[in-house]
Parts: C-alpha cells; sequence; structure tokens
C-alpha cells in the first residue's frame, strides 16, 4: 500500500516541479489557446532589471515665456510616482516594457490643455549606456480640474542576454537632446 502512494507521491512531485521551472528561451511551443501553437519567449521577473527615480529628474516644470523660477509664472508641473516593470528573455536579448505613473498640475500661469512632457528611460551596466532614449509624450489636463493622472508605458527596452543581473534602469523628465537608442 505505501509503495503505491510513494509511487503517485514521486510521480505528482515529478509533475509539479517540472511545470514549476522557469522556460527561459523560446525552443518550445506554448499553446496560447485556439488550438495554435507558436513560440513564445518566457517572462522573467528574477533577472528583471529594477526601475529608478533619481530625485532630480522625477519633477518638471514648464514656465511662461520669458520666465524661469518664478513660482507665479508656471504653467504645468509634473511629478513621477510609481514604477514596474517586465522582462522577456529571447536567445540573445532582454526585452523589457517599463510602465511609471506620473501626475501633472497646471499652475498660476497654465489651464487645461495639452502639454508634452520629456521623459527619458536609460539602462546602465555600471559606467556603460546600454539604452537610452527620450519620448516626448503628450499628457491632456482637462477643463475645470487642473490636474491628471497619466500612465507611461516603453515597450521594446532591449538589453543584451546577460544585463539583468547588473543593469539599472532609470526613467525621469530630461529636456536635453533627443538621443537614439544606444546598444552596446
Amino acid at each position: 500500500m505505501f509503495g503505491k502512494i510513494s509511487s503517485r507521491l514521486l510521480g505528482i512531485s515529478l509533475l509539479v516541479v517540472i511545470a514549476g521551472c522557469n522556460k527561459t528561451d523560446t525552443g518550445g511551443a506554448i499553446d496560447a489557446g485556439g488550438g495554435a501553437t507558436a513560440p513564445t519567449p518566457a517572462v522573467i521577473q528574477g533577472t528583471c532589471p529594477q526601475v529608478y527615480l533619481l530625485d532630480g529628474t522625477a519633477n518638471y516644470r514648464t514656465y511662461a515665456k520669458g520666465a524661469k523660477d518664478d513660482p507665479t509664472k508656471i504653467v504645468y508641473q509634473a511629478s513621477l510616482a510609481d514604477t514596474t516593470r517586465q522582462c522577456v528573455q529571447n536567445e540573445s536579448q532582454l526585452v523589457m516594457t517599463v510602465v511609471v505613473q506620473g501626475r501633472v498640475v497646471s499652475g498660476p500661469a497654465g489651464g487645461a490643455g495639452s502639454v508634452n512632457l520629456p521623459i527619458r528611460v536609460a539602462a546602465t551596466d555600471g559606467k556603460n549606456t546600454l539604452y537610452s532614449e527620450l519620448t516626448q509624450y503628450p499628457v491632456e489636463v482637462p477643463a475645470g480640474v487642473g490636474t491628471t493622472q497619466f500612465i507611461f508605458t516603453k515597450t521594446n527596452v532591449a538589453l543584451p542576454g546577460g544585463a539583468g543581473d547588473f543593469a539599472k534602469v532609470y526613467v525621469g523628465f530630461d529636456e536635453g537632446p533627443v538621443a537614439g537608442k544606444k546598444k552596446k
């Protein structure tokens, strides 16, 4: 009797272990439903680099023409708060989707309307830049409210295959020049 139970437990345990393994390449096909199978890369969170907001770049202000640092001339003020990410590993790259929650408030010189926020996503590995891209992200501030929240999503942030353990991803406002994607 105990032999049959032990064999069954061993079989079930083996299935659980096999089902719980992380798949890190596209070697197999995953059934996505509908009867069709297609190779799908695995989602990997264990080696997905963390996303950081730097104090100096998490806030952004625009001023009326000719004004700088005058609180009465602020048109919009924006801030970034919470972040999350998702990584997919293939044979040669770790591809990230970076998501950041933010808020825009119109200032004394502002009101309803659209504001373009210069948001940069950059990834580094020590002193090496693995990725850097600036996006002009439009946000609409509704009339009569003066404030709105937004979700910024940057897909296809491609890093070299082994970069996940040492890379750091930074998101912030950047008024600098628009630089293209950098890959090393």
